[in-house]
């Protein structure tokens, strides 16, 4: 028997050993020669009289095993080689190929001979999978990062290899549930109370102690192959408090999903019907709800960006090649506002030291607090320690001297967004700073190649977008002005890897890329209410759609005097009076006559309480707008759900056709981390392109500009895109192959 990803032997005992180590990497994933061994094995052990057992362990360190490989799943996604087989043939082939590790793992259980694993650290959705197929399952104790879950729900799949028939027959529908449906992950201790495992020793004794039960357990069965089994908790057509947790759970599922996640509904469909008949035939049953996710769009959408494309972006794979590394000694941070003092805390999470500068030491003190009240937090609720937080605290040094930022490698400033006070701050740094050292300006609507003017060094200017509130938000967007350097956007790309959040790349304009973008779905809840559309419609098909929030109330949370501001000084800057325009004349309404400003007052279209969540829309809002549509049936559903996302995807194009975006992993990562584009689509690239197509998107565009005006209008490069039948991943791929460091 010949592996490639497993070692293997055979002791005096007949107890098979078989080592999953897949070679090259430093986790094991379910390759698909992974796949093709386990084959093997099962093979092995089932017709080798000589084998009394088989014992499965993990020769990485890291763990047991992370998954499936998705990134050999996202190449196959739609590929495969391509015959002429009849619908009957192509769903035989499709189930065969399905079903290959679930019958293996399968043949295994039931080979009449007792398995085992060891787990060492993490075990997590296929690797979950293998691991609940053998009899017996002994974990590490004493390895704080060791976690077991099936997260596949969170990329658009569903368990396909066990997950949802053998969990639930393991711990009970009700238990399971959560754990699937949400891909929620649990500890070594959760897994052994539950049942999960059924040991617990040091990482260094598992693998004898699994050898240990195999040789005393010759004729072990898994529970559900045991006469008499009978379901923890009960099964929903027979006990009505299994039958409760299955209808409950399915309105819970409607209600935060509201039909957008495919899988989620056939994860349920999964194990309601197959926890209702014999293991082998719940097997199949999820096989073919298996398929079924992994062929829709939905799932290839959230793979590629969700995973792979998070993946690389988060390696950096769209730094520019050919720059050093940068290893940051020091960096100043000047402004200790809420922004400036949740940077301060993140570097200096990163163990990186850090100045913060005010106009006083007392407003730098006042900005360190922000940390403080974090650590503390974090220490009370036992995720640090006294120790770590007193560390962390010490790497942040607070000033308003500016001899103090000498010596940084880097310079965020995070004042007003003003120019002429950003323009000082440059000048007073640029004056103590090494000519190698790089100032960022964290604006999020303020062009950089403007702020540059203020600079002796443009070439090292470069703009660090960060988002509120700066330790919970994961996304970093780098903007280039016009002369900033290849090398600056490698070391700012270097400060966001180090601060272990995700960096996408844009170039310069008003807004950038996702302050411009997210603007679209505010401004079109706007448009809908100035039309006299009910604004709980309005907000209702917000969030069914797929957002986070509903237009109105996402208005509130930027604040509606922020969005009056940007709104005139955009204008301003190109020209356009807005005396005429009823949605700026309404928002100025709210702000100046009526002292609406949102959230951070307690009053905007909502009214607040005094946690800051919202209690109701405000009845007077239609004071000023007569309301003409109050029911929403499905067909409006739907044309107001397409122009919330059409709009928003219309002006990503126009970011690609200005130049402002150059790359669809970027667009994708950052319409969803940055303003909460419907993560079930992939992003807005890929809501275009797997979602609608391309023709099929752009002739909605312009029935929507038909009827609603030129903001649906598809710029250029989409309607090029439609005629060459070429998406946004065709037309925008990676530039080249990961930049690689250099030495």
């Amino acid at each position: 028997m010949k592996l490639e990803t497993f070692g293997w032997d055979i002791d005096a005992d007949g107890i098979a050993h078989a080592v999953f180590d897949v070679p090259g990497r430093s986790m094991n994933t379910l390759t698909g020669k992974a796949v093709a061994d386990i084959i093997a094995i099962a093979d092995e052990v089932a017709s080798n009289d000589a084998i009394k057992g088989l014992v499965i362990s993990s020769g990485k360190p890291s763990g047991f095993c992370a998954g499936a490989d998705l990134g050999e799943m996202g190449q196959r996604a739609g590929g495969g080689e391509k015959k002429e087989l009849s619908e009957a043939e192509l769903k035989k082939q499709q189930f065969d190929q399905g079903f290959a590790l679930n019958g293996t793992l399968r043949k295994l259980e039931t080979c009449g001979k007792p398995v085992a694993v060891a787990l060492n650290g993490l075990a997590l959705g296929g690797g979950l999978e293998v691991a609940l197929a053998c009899h017996y399952r002994v974990a590490a104790n004493d390895n704080p990062k060791l976690q077991f879950g099936l997260p596949e729900a969170k990329i658009g799949l569903l368990p396909g290899a066990g997950g949802t028939q053998r969990l639930p027959r393991l711990v009970g529908v009700q238990a399971a549930l959560p754990l699937i449906l949400q891909g929620e992950s649990f500890n070594a201790e959760k897994a052994y109370a539950m049942g999960v495992v059924q040991e617990l020793a040091p990482s260094s004794e598992t693998v004898e102690k699994a050898r240990a039960w195999v040789k005393a357990n010759p004729t072990a069965k898994a529970p559900w192959d045991e006469k008499g089994y009978k379901v923890p908790g009960g099964v929903p057509h027979k006990s009505p408090g299994a039958g409760q947790v299955a209808t409950m759970a399915n309105m819970m599922l409607s209600s935060k999903t509201y039909g957008n996640y495919p899988a989620q509904k056939n994860i349920l469909s999964c194990i309601y019907e197959g926890i209702q008949v014999p293991i082998d035939a719940g097997l199949r049953i999820e096989t073919r709800y298996f398929i079924n996710t992994q062929q829709r769009p939905e799932a290839k959408a959230m793979i590629r960006s969700l995973f792979l494309s998070m993946q690389e972006l988060s390696k950096g794979a769209n730094r520019p090649a050919g720059h050093p590394k940068t290893e940051f000694k020091k960096i100043a941070v000047i402004g200790a506002g809420l922004m400036g003092a949740g940077i301060a805390y993140v570097q200096a999470k990163a163990g990186i030291p850090t100045v913060l500068v005010d106009v006083s030491k007392e407003n730098a003190e006042k900005g360190k607090d922000y940390s403080r009240r974090l650590v503390d937090k974090d220490v009370s609720r036992g995720k640090s320690t006294k120790e770590k937080g007193d560390a962390l605290l010490d790497l942040i040094t607070t000033t308003d001297s500016y001899d103090d930022v000498k010596g940084a490698d880097l310079v965020i400033e995070a004042v007003f967004e003003n120019v002429e006070l950003k323009a000082k701050i440059t000048e007073m740094a640029e004056a103590v700073l090494d000519d190698d050292a790089v100032f960022g300006s964290n604006t999020s609507t303020l062009p950089i190649t403007g702020l540059a003017k203020a600079s002796k060094r443009p070439e090292n200017f470069i703009g660090i977008h960060f988002f509120s509130p700066v330790e919970r938000m994961g996304l970093v967007e780098i903007i280039s002005g016009k002369e900033t350097s290849e090398a600056t956007l490698a070391k700012a790309i270097d400060y966001v890897l180090a601060i272990r959040k995700t960096p996408i790349a844009v170039n310069d304009s008003r807004g950038f890329y996702t302050s411009r973008c997210f603007g679209t779905y505010t401004r079109e809840g706007m448009e809908m209410l100035a039309e006299g559309i009910k604004p709980a419609i309005i907000e209702n098909v917000g969030r069914q759609c797929g957002m986070p929030m509903g237009a109105l109330e996402v208005s509130d949370s930027v604040g509606l005097d922020t969005a009056l501001k940007v709104t005139r000084a955009t204008a301003e800057a190109a020209g356009v009076d807005l005396q005429g325009d009823d949605r700026t004349q309404f928002l100025a309404w709210l702000v100046e006559d009526q002292g609406r400003v949102g959230r951070k007052a307690g009053k905007g279209f909502y009214d607040y309480n005094e946690k800051g969540k919202p209690e109701r829309l405000w009845p007077d809002i239609n004071k000023m707008i007569e309301v003409k549509v109050d029911e929403c049936p499905p067909d409006l559903k739907k044309e107001l759900t397409n122009r919330f996302l059409v709009r928003q995807a219309i002006e990503v194009a126009r970011c690609f056709d200005e130049g402002v975006i150059t790359d669809a992993r970027d667009a994708d990562i950052g319409s969803i981390l940055a303003w909460g584009f419907a993560p079930f689509t992939g992003g807005c690239c890929s809501y275009v392109d797997l979602i609608w197509g391309i023709k099929e998107f752009v002739a909605e565009a312009d029935r929507l500009a038909a009827k609603y005006g030129e903001r649906f209008e598809p710029p250029a490069v989409l309607r090029d895109m439609a005629a060459k039948g070429e998406g946004f991943y065709d037309r925008f791929p990676p530039a080249g192959t990961k930049a690689k460091v250099a030495a």
